[in-house]
């Protein structure tokens, strides 16, 4: 299916037509607006619009996408992705290699009273401080958390949120296919999830998209319970694809004695450089 012609069609089904000035009876059968009303909003001829749901249209103007941005009450990371679907014959981003400068271990292992880690877009971690190993139970390199939290059932209860925290896996997976179409390590981890877990499927014919920057996280640990965290995602401006992770925990709150009673229990674990290989290639 046309990832552009699927986007369209999903975000179109949850627009309320009340919303846009349509009004409507009980007779009406169609979840959302009709091809037309698409059309006539944003400004386009009915078929040039079908032929965008159909995938048989050429790209888009921007005009012409802000205007079904406009009428499809898209927010501003859907806008960004109905133009990266509209491009992405033309302009395809390769899938960047991932090689961590140790300046960038440094400051994982600098961050000590937060869990931190360094992950690509597929969610894969790449490295990540003492206190993030202990938080997961488990060395970091090789852990991919959209695997860790669809597919390990024996680890779902450490996310306190789990369906939030799969709503913005599969979210952000979205958002890296739009961007990296061509990037067969993904296309295999969404195949593999797919097969392998049911809740993903369901969510990712939705077509939803999100962009991780920041928010609540809780996790229950076994050892320390329930740790209540705020998540910061930064973008690695250097490294392509590539985002710093950190979880703190609020000043004074349950949380921050959890995680200081955490890292009590690990003491003896290496700090981040001797946990993960410096320089990870893919």
């Amino acid at each position: 299916m046309d990832d552009l012609a699927g986007f369209l069609r999903t975000r179109r089904s949850r627009v309320d037509p009340a919303s846009v000035g349509i009004t409507v009876d009980s007779r009406r059968r169609v979840e959302g607006l009709r091809r037309e009303e698409v059309a006539h909003l944003s400004g386009v001829s009915v078929d040039y619009y079908v032929r965008l749901e159909q995938g048989r249209a050429t790209q888009p103007s921007e005009q012409v996408l802000d205007a079904l941005a406009r009428v499809l009450c898209l927010d501003e990371t859907e806008r960004d992705h109905l133009g990266r679907l509209a491009g992405q014959r033309r302009r395809p981003a390769k899938a960047p290699a991932a090689r961590i400068r140790p300046e960038l271990l440094q400051v994982l292992d600098l961050t000590a009273g937060a869990p931190a880690m360094i992950m690509n877009h597929r969610m894969d971690v790449l490295a990540g401080n003492r206190l993030a190993q202990l938080l997961y139970g488990r060395p970091l390199p090789g852990l991919n958390t959209a695997r860790h939290i669809f597919l390990e059932e024996s680890e779902r209860g450490l996310y306190a949120g789990w369906e939030t925290c799969t709503l913005d896996a599969v979210g952000h997976l979205r958002l890296a296919a739009g961007k990296y179409p061509d990037d067969p390590r993904l296309a295999s981890l969404i195949g593999e999830l797919s097969m392998g877990s049911e809740r993903f499927r369901r969510l990712w014919a939705r077509a939803d998209v999100r962009a991780r920057t920041h928010g609540c996280k809780a996790y229950r640990h076994p050892l320390v319970g329930l740790l209540e965290l705020h998540q910061e995602n930064f973008a690695l401006p250097d490294e392509s694809g590539m985002e710093l992770v950190v979880m703190a925990a609020a000043p004074g709150s349950p949380a921050e004695d959890g995680l200081r009673l955490l890292a009590t229990l690990g003491a003896d674990s290496g700090n981040a450089q001797a946990a993960v290989n410096a320089q990870v290639r893919e």
